[in-house]
């Protein structure tokens, strides 16, 4: 194994692999890996809070930074609060979108059924909640106690090996696909490099691709967005069993909002 790959090795071992792409990596953990020991930043990883970056300054031997600060309130070990989705299944209309984003395939059924999150299995990305037509997915806090160092490696572990068998199940579709792709271009060869010194995750292998139209909107975007959606949704919904006028102001603002980040 190179140093470089070991060093990205070392780096992304660090990481909470929730694959979430906060960190303006849209391909998740592993780039952002690479990036990192390419020069970049490394307090940008949102959901690992201070202790990630403390501990890939501490590893890279860097000025220790200012973690990016997330939306949700942080817990006495120094990381946000974890969160999970949920599925309002009398609202689900089986569009299997959400199963498709999700980057751990925690989210189980098929076209035109009910579909429901295994809530063990989420990272709280967020990442299923954007391409939902009906925004019938919500956050709501994780009801676990905080993870030691031993389950916690264990769970980033878990969650490894499931993203790469997920990258490499979605190249695969490709093959069988008609007309291109609409997403972000995957970074096969960082993947296929970095699993084939490990023999703890699946195999990524190089294979033939489709035509891709690269999705621009970073994630912190996407999910301003569809959360924009979500609360706009709501108050008209208010607004039309009630008329309120501080509710009609507010929608009247999100909706300026919406249109200016679109």
């Amino acid at each position: 194994m190179n140093s470089q790959i070991a060093l990205i090795q070392n780096i992304d071992a660090l990481l909470p692999q929730t694959q979430c792409g906060l960190c303006g990596h849209r391909d998740g953990c592993l780039p952002y890996a690479q990036s990192i020991a390419e020069g970049e930043e490394a307090n940008k990883c949102v959901p690992g809070g201070q202790p990630v970056a403390d501990a890939l300054a501490t590893l890279l031997k860097r000025p220790t930074l200012r973690a990016e600060e997330s939306v949700w309130p942080i817990q006495p070990d120094g990381r946000p609060l974890r969160m999970k989705a949920v599925i309002r299944e009398d609202e689900c209309i089986g569009c299997t979108k959400c199963i498709s984003a999700c980057p751990v395939d925690a989210i189980i059924g098929s076209g035109k059924l009910m579909h429901s999150i295994l809530t063990d299995l989420c990272t709280g990305c967020e990442l299923c909640i954007p391409p939902c037509p009906v925004d019938c997915i919500d956050l709501v806090e994780d009801q676990k106690p905080f993870l030691n160092e031993t389950q916690r490696l264990d769970e980033q572990n878990d969650l490894r090996q499931r993203y790469y068998a997920h990258i490499q199940r979605e190249e695969k579709k490709q093959l069988h696909r008609k007309g291109p792709v609409v997403r972000a271009a995957i970074n096969t060869e960082i993947f296929a490099k970095f699993s084939a010194q490990s023999k703890t995750v699946p195999e990524i292998n190089l294979l033939e691709k489709k035509p891709i139209i690269s999705v621009q909107t970073d994630a912190k975007t996407t999910i301003e967005l569809a959360k924009l959606r979500v609360q706009i949704k709501k108050l008209e919904k208010q607004l039309s069993i009630r008329d309120d006028s501080k509710k009609r102001e507010l929608l009247h603002e999100l909706t300026n909002q919406l249109a200016s980040i679109e």
